[in-house]
């Protein structure tokens, strides 16, 4: 028997979470089934959008969630609190974006005693799908795409894994404080124990996020520099080719994007009027597809930059 603990780090999301949340309360659970129980642990990350009194006032209509707050210090500090407030045995980890079907809970656990019943052990994980959406209205009800396929071996976006094996490897490293790799690099860590992922498919996640807009670009352009710090971060704890693929540290990713980027010419600017005409035509998706050009190769710079500078301290 299991005991969920949903561990959901948020920060300035209350429209979308209450969404998240009113899924996790209409889940469905079946009489044969190995869950003992289950509790949502949200982690406020010092939102200052009315999140915490709003799920203090409405904690009748939320039974199995629990609230926790922090100063904001980012994910991997709130999600290391969730794990630490944790009552269950067995951690969940999603994002307060993520709209799950009833099904969710049941398709872990299935998912992992298979998986258990196969290795012998339980030195393995689950990792549900992930289906992004910008529809706030219904966003179950967008199909799943070939772009929605994603490869990582621990993306906290939809995982579900004993407690302590989170334990055993760390938890999340504090250190990354910017955005991005923070649950890859723990990844790696769980790997080196030997952990192995069991796809679960039936376990379904819709991520939403608001349609790309032209105002979101220097937001992205921040993220994109802000993952490639983070990524030399991730580099210098495991330098292998396997971490440097992973955050385009190499002459290839360097080539593809210099080159589809025509050097960074194709860039925010002399993309704006493509962009807008493909927004006023509604096709934000390929709009944003497009705007990758240049957002990958802000990355590989800020990849670049930072890791020039970690060799320039490292020599001083």
């Amino acid at each position: 028997m299991v005991f969920f603990s949903v561990v959901i780090p948020t920060y300035n999301r209350r429209p979308i979470l209450e969404k998240c949340l009113r899924a996790l309360e209409q889940q469905q659970i079946s009489a044969e089934t190995a869950i003992a129980g289950y509790e949502v642990v949200v982690v406020d990350d010092g939102s200052t959008d009315g999140t915490v009194d709003w799920l203090k006032a409405q904690a009748s209509e939320f039974p199995h969630v629990r609230l926790f707050e922090q100063d904001h210090q980012g994910p991997a500090r709130a999600r290391n609190l969730g794990v630490q407030q944790a009552q269950g045995d067995t951690i969940i980890f999603i994002d307060s974006d993520l709209v799950v079907t009833p099904p969710f809970l049941q398709a872990h656990a299935t998912g992992l005693e298979k998986g258990r019943q196969r290795l012998g052990s339980d030195r393995c994980f689950t990792y549900g799908a992930v289906i992004n959406t910008c529809n706030f209205d219904n966003p179950t009800a967008e199909p799943f795409k070939v772009t929605d396929f994603s490869n990582a071996y621990f993306a906290t976006g939809n995982v579900a894994i004993a407690r302590h094996w989170l334990e055993t490897a760390g938890l999340f490293d504090t250190a990354f404080q910017l955005y991005g790799w923070e649950d890859l690099e723990l990844g790696v860590r769980l790997k080196n124990l030997g952990l192995k992922l069991i796809r679960c498919p039936e376990a379904v996640g819709y991520h939403w996020h608001p349609p790309f807009s032209l105002e979101q670009i220097p937001k992205l352009i921040d993220q994109e520099s802000q993952r490639g710090r983070m990524g030399v971060l991730f580099y210098q704890k495991h330098p292998t080719w396997e971490v440097r693929l992973m955050i385009q540290m190499t002459w290839l990713h360097r080539l593809l994007w210099g080159t589809l980027s025509l050097g960074g010419f194709l860039n925010e600017r002399t993309l704006r009027p493509l962009l807008a005409w493909l927004l006023k035509r509604d096709r934000p998706q390929l709009a944003l597809e497009i705007a990758r050009i240049f957002l990958n190769w802000y990355n590989v710079r800020s990849v670049y930059a930072a890791y020039r500078e970690s060799q320039g301290l490292a020599s001083s």
